[in-house]
Parts: structure tokens; sequence; C-alpha cells
């Protein structure tokens, strides 16, 4: 079948480590409650928030990795490669879900905060420790900011085909990929959790933004480019966005709420994020139509200095993830334990951020040990 995708250009693009690390770093924040820091965070300004970010990213990469590999070596390597990354992911996912559980039950024992029992979902390893455990393995039974991750594994596990189906029919692909996302939404797919419920980020929606992000960096963005420099475009989306502040204040303030009427507040909230409601997915697709309308692969500005440390913790990705998750659990433990005053909740934050940041420099800085030196000029014959 003839390959209708176009492959992305070779070298790092610098602005999906810039976002990652931005996403990352937004996470930990939006983790920690009643702190004010995570005021800065897209969440509180709109519709979508650094979940979408990190799916919507996750398929670009994916896309923009595996892509390539699995036309030229086949798609046997390229699926396998890809196999090799959900293995990756899974270990961590676990090794960050046992560290995550043991320090939640020993803080919980040692300071006699039994109540954080229940505010993480870990209740289960108290009553039937065994079986919750043997869930969370399965990827049923997750602590609270535990969800993202094995959505993640989730979608890579099942990209090889998309992947396939991608890179020689990816208009259809995506369109496929929407129908899914809305009949989920309609029939209420999803899949099941432990001990009760389901998943908080249902991969039947979820998934969406994944293969957006493949089919944005399989050509979708570059065809899309005369809709997307559209002054009329630019001001739908500038309209949008305007609305989704609006609305989003008015679900965070009910006095604000109260100015609008109950058909058009309704409509906005509670804000969808389980199955993905429209108007979530479309503020997603303008900040990506915005985005690449001014920030340019070769924008000067993804080189200045300043930008270095998120470029460095969205490189380092999954671990600088992970530790956000557990710093975030001890970040909240902490201000649990203090007063939580104002300055406590800016001290957490800053030390949080900078302990990510310092976990992503070294990670990078270990990486370039592994790597041989390289071999010294031989010395010129005499005469």
């Amino acid at each position: 079948m003839k390959i209708n995708a176009t492959l992305p250009e070779k070298g790092r693009d610098l602005r999906l480590d810039l976002f990652r690390g931005v996403a990352n770093w937004a996470i930990f924040l939006d983790h920690i409650p009643d702190n004010v820091v995570n005021w800065i965070t897209t969440r509180n300004y709109g519709f979508s928030d650094a979940a979408d970010l990190f799916v919507f990213i996750s398929g670009y990469t994916a896309s923009f990795v595996y892509a390539r590999m699995m036309l030229e070596r086949g798609f046997i390597v390229g699926a396998t490669r890809l196999t090799k990354r959900v293995w990756q992911l899974y270990v961590a996912h676990v090794v960050l879900f046992v560290i995550y559980i043991a320090a939640i039950g020993y803080l919980a024992l040692r300071f006699g905060a039994s109540e954080i029992i229940n505010e993480f979902n870990v209740a289960g390893l108290v009553d039937n420790a065994a079986e919750t455990l043997r869930q969370g393995l399965f990827l049923k039974f997750k602590p609270v900011n535990l969800d993202v991750l094995p959505l993640y594994i989730v979608l890579m596990g099942l990209f090889p085909p998309v992947l396939w189906i991608m890179l020689r029919q990816p208009d259809w692909t995506m369109a496929a990929s929407i129908v899914l996302w809305l009949v989920s939404r309609q029939a209420g797919w999803n899949l099941p959790a432990y001990p009760a419920g389901s998943w908080y980020f249902n991969p039947f929606c979820w998934q969406v933004l994944f293969v957006f992000g493949s089919w944005c960096a399989l050509g979708g963005a570059r065809r899309s480019m005369a809709v997307i420099h559209s002054s009329i475009t630019l001001y739908l989306c500038i309209a949008y966005l305007v609305l989704a502040l609006l609305m989003t204040m008015a679900g965070k303030f009910p006095d604000f709420g109260a100015l609008f009427p109950h058909w058009l507040y309704s409509t906005f909230n509670p804000n969808d994020k389980t199955y993905l409601a429209p108007y979530r997915f479309l503020h997603f697709v303008v900040i990506v139509i915005l985005v690449i309308r001014f920030v340019p692969k070769d924008w000067p500005g993804l080189e200045w200095k300043v930008f270095d440390p998120v470029i460095v913790c969205g490189q380092q990705s999954l671990a600088v993830f992970c530790v956000g998750v557990f710093l975030s659990f001890v970040g909240h433990f902490t201000l649990m334990l203090s007063s939580g005053s104002l300055l406590a909740q800016v001290v957490v934050s800053t030390a949080g951020i900078a302990i990510l940041t310092i976990v992503a420099y070294y990670i990078s800085w270990s990486k370039r040990q592994d790597k041989p030196l390289p071999k010294a000029p031989a010395p010129a014959k005499a005469g």
C-alpha cells in the first residue's frame, strides 16, 4: 500500500522537549492540592491541561521516533522497538507504584495520618493486600495521581498497527480515531478499575489526542498550514480561548458563574475529563494551532538559556514524570504537617521543581558518560 504520510524532518524538535518539560512541571504542581503556585498552570485558564499536552506529545514523539524505522526496517522491527518502549514504561510504572504505596503507608503509620490512606485510594492494601497488588500489576488498581502512566502504556502498546495504517492512510486513521472517541462517549465505553469504578483517563476517548499527535507529526499539520495561517482561524481561536477562560473561571468562582445563563454554564461545568469532552479537545486543538503558527521549529527563542532547565526536563521526561508524581505526594504531605502557609506552598513547589531539574540534568549527564569518547587522531608518520 502506498505511503501517504509525510515523515518529519530529521533532527530534534526542541518544541517537543520544551512543552513536555512544561507538562511535567505542571503535573507536579497540579498534584499538590491547596497550593497557590499551581495557579500558574494552564488548567486554571482553559478546558485542557498538562495531561492533554502530555498525551499529545507522546503520540507525536512515538511517530517521530518509530515511523521512519518502521518504513526502513519493516513493521516487525518497528513494532518490537515500540514494544521495548512499552516494557520500559511498564517497569517504570511498577517501580513507581511500589515506592508510592510504600511511602504512603509508611508516612501514614509514622505520623498517624491515617486519612491519607483513603485520600490516595490505597485503603485496599489494608483489607486485601495481595489482590490489590495483583490488580495494580494489571493496571486496574491505581492510587491517586498514578493514572497517566497506565494510559500511556496502553496507548503505546496498541500503537504499532495504528502507526502502520497512519503511514498509509493518515487522514482516514485520524477520522477513525475521532469516531471511536465520539462513539465511546455516547456508549459509555471504558475499562474497569479495581476495586470499583472505571479508568479516570478513558483510553477509548483519550486515544484521540495520542492519534492527533501522530497525525500532526506525519504531515497533518503541514497539510493544514493554509488553515492554520488564516486570519479567520486566528480570530476564531482567540474567541474560543476567551470563552474557555470565562467558563473555567465561572466554574471556579460560583458568584462569577451566576452571571451566565445556566444552559451556558452547565455546558462546560463540570469539565468532563474522563470522557474527554469535545470542548476540551477543541481547546487543545486551538492551542496546537497557535503554537504551530507562532512558535516554528526554528524559533531562535528555543536556544535561550532560560529555557534550558525545562527543555532538559522534557528530554528526560519519563524519569522526571515518575519523580514528580512521588514529589507531589511528599509536597502534599509536607503541607499537611506544616502550617500550609503561602510561604510553605511556595517553598515546597520551588524545591520540587528544583529537584526535578537536578534529576533531569544528572540523567542527561550520566547518559553522556555512557557514550564512548571520540577516538584521538592517529599521530602523523615522520618523514
